[in-house]
């Protein structure tokens, strides 16, 4: 049986694994990884690329970095969150402010010592990545289309940073930063109908907010038709194997959401469509060891 202050201390850990999203953290880590081999490094030995201490150094201050965004996000957010999650939010406020923002700090200041092991532009890059999220977290959230344009590139850049490591720049490389950037975009947008209640009482001016909501779905049945177009490019002009079927099952899920966008009309059924954009995501990462890169050269 545990004690009273061992169960406090585990209720703490869950906690700050609550508020830095641990789960999310570990997502990026692999997807990183699993980009780097299949994808941007294709060409070098498996073994290379997982031993390649750069690397290894990158992904860390990336993840520390995310880590810490999601802390000042959490930090700043605290009043909206505790209405549009009532149950998160209780477990989240287990941890002081206070405690959060030294966390935060610390993050930070071990997110730059490990991207100054890579070299001092690495230490700029993540300083510049440091300060645009805290910014992003502090002003641009609250401001329509600015807030979400933003948060998506945000969400993109721990993969910019391993893109920019290898160099690579071959087009089928930017074709799915485009898919991974719309469907983001998509998730962002369908965030804010789903906490329209926080934003309106905590004043942010978020689209669904300011614009309405028919408008916001409206952009979102936009994005989700753009969001095809590098889906086929992928399955028809890259030909990328077996991950076709992947962009296949995106394909039907994003009609599947283009039908139900327009018959929600509360935070249970705008919750059911971020489900299936967080879904598509996360397959698309566990379905990046399928691409073929053989297929991918002969079509460049």
């Amino acid at each position: 049986m545990l004690s009273r202050r061992q169960k406090h201390i585990l209720l703490k850990f869950f906690s700050m694994f609550s508020v830095v999203r641990g789960y999310n953290i570990l997502i990026i880590i692999v997807a990183q990884y699993l980009a780097a081999v299949f994808i941007l490094a294709h060409n070098k030995p498996l073994r290379s690329v997982l031993l390649d201490l750069n690397l290894f150094m990158l992904v860390l201050a990336s993840a520390a970095t995310v880590a810490a965004g999601y802390i000042i996000n959490n930090f700043y957010d605290s009043e909206k969150d505790l209405i549009n999650r009532p149950q998160k939010s209780m477990l989240d406020r287990l941890v002081s402010q206070n405690t959060k923002l030294s966390f935060y700090f610390v993050l930070n200041f071990i997110a730059v010592i490990l991207a100054s092991y890579v070299s001092f532009r690495a230490v700029i890059f993540f300083s510049a990545y440091i300060f645009a999220i805290w910014f992003y977290s502090h002003k641009l959230k609250k401001m329509p289309f600015v807030g979400n344009l933003t948060s998506a590139i945000l969400t993109i850049t721990p993969f910019f940073i391993i893109f920019i490591y290898y160099k690579n720049f071959e087009t089928v490389i930017f074709v799915h930063a485009m898919f991974l950037f719309l469907i983001i975009s998509m998730r962002e947008l369908t965030k804010d109908l789903e906490n329209i209640t926080g934003d309106l009482v905590q004043n942010y001016h978020t689209i669904p907010v300011v614009y309405g909501e028919r408008v916001s779905k409206t952009m979102l049945a936009i994005l989700g038709a753009l969001t095809l177009i590098p889906a086929f490019l992928l399955i028809y002009k890259f030909q990328v194997g077996r991950m076709s079927y992947f962009f296949y099952l995106s394909v039907i899920l994003l009609v599947v959401f283009q039908f139900l966008l327009w018959k929600s009309n509360n935070k249970t059924h705008y919750l059911a469509l971020h489900n299936i954009l967080k879904f598509i995501i996360i397959a698309g990462v566990a379905s990046i060891p399928l691409i073929d890169t053989n297929l991918i050269l002969k079509h460049l």
